[in-house]
């Protein structure tokens, strides 16, 4: 039996370094502003799946992410890593998405692929809610197991889990098919591979090659495994009502921008005087109290 393993993953602004122009009017990120990188938790997603791999041989990681032509990056990186191939769902009507419009199209495409398992990380940097792997195993009908910190046994029909609880840990059996959520407190992933980077270094998307104006015609024909295959809305077959804002019920009615920086320090001693005029300070600043 092969085992299709889709690990979802997310390029998510750098929080931090998040400062006044993180925000849109609209209340949505403005990822422009802000650096991109591989969601921290989606990292231990990836390593979980690569675990499997090392211990059956008849596994392959598929990585599936949603967003902007640059997210390609994060593709290429989960390559390096270990992973097979990726594909890149993006379109214009995704934009604006809330949990419940990115779960919808994320499981369209999970669909398409067909996986026997469905990895991701417990949550997302930028927004925290923990809400699109559980909304896609809903979607899907499919078991989940949440809050996953260890694996323990992986064989032909089931997956042996340690979760990480906020009272200790539970242990847990799943059989396929299945959607596990990845705790940060997993291991972390393993480096990008030397070889790996000099093979698929020239991985692209039909999209960025062709702004590059490079042919990719004969790199494509010669090299099938550079291609990191790009689905849009109408690729997966997703009805549009439920993509982007108008699929998201999800509505900011306002934003406060808080932006913390330091302007002066000073120096307390241990001496009960000092300590006596930091809580001063600290009470009528109202930092506490």
């Amino acid at each position: 039996m092969n085992l299709k393993i889709v690990v979802l993953a997310k390029q998510v602004p750098d929080t931090r370094n998040v400062g006044k122009d993180a925000m849109k009017e609209d209340g949505t990120v403005n990822r422009g502003a802000l650096p991109a990188i591989f969601n921290p938790d989606d990292l231990n997603a990836l390593e979980m799946a690569l675990e499997i791999k090392d211990r059956r041989k008849d596994v392959e990681v598929i990585v599936l992410t949603m967003g902007p032509g640059r997210a390609a990056d994060i593709i290429r990186e989960a390559i390096f890593r270990g992973a097979d191939k990726g594909y890149l769902l993006t379109d214009r009507k995704f934009a604006g998405s809330d949990t419940l419009a990115t779960s919808y199209a994320l499981y369209k495409a999970v669909q398409k692929i067909n996986p026997d398992l469905i990895i991701c990380g417990l949550q997302a940097i930028d927004g925290d809610t923990a809400q699109v792997g559980p909304q896609i195993a809903e979607k899907l009908q499919f078991p989940q197991v949440t809050y996953v910190e260890k694996l323990n046994e992986a064989d032909e029909r089931q997956l042996v889990l340690t979760r990480r609880l906020e009272r200790g840990i539970e242990t847990v059996k799943v059989n396929f098919p299945a959607l596990i959520t990845v705790h940060a407190s997993a291991n972390p992933c393993r480096p990008k591979h030397a070889k790996r980077m000099l093979k698929y270094k020239h991985a692209h998307t039909l999209s960025e090659l062709q702004d590059q104006n490079r042919d990719y015609t004969d790199l494509f024909k010669e090299h099938p495994y550079l291609r990191i295959e790009e689905w849009n809305a109408e690729s997966v077959e997703a009805d549009e009502s439920y993509l982007g804002l108008s699929g998201s019920p999800t509505k900011v009615k306002g934003i406060e921008s808080v932006v913390l920086t330091q302007k002066e320090s000073k120096r307390f001693t241990d001496k009960d005087q000092d300590i006596d005029q930091l809580m001063k300070e600290l009470l009528e600043t109202r930092v506490i109290g």
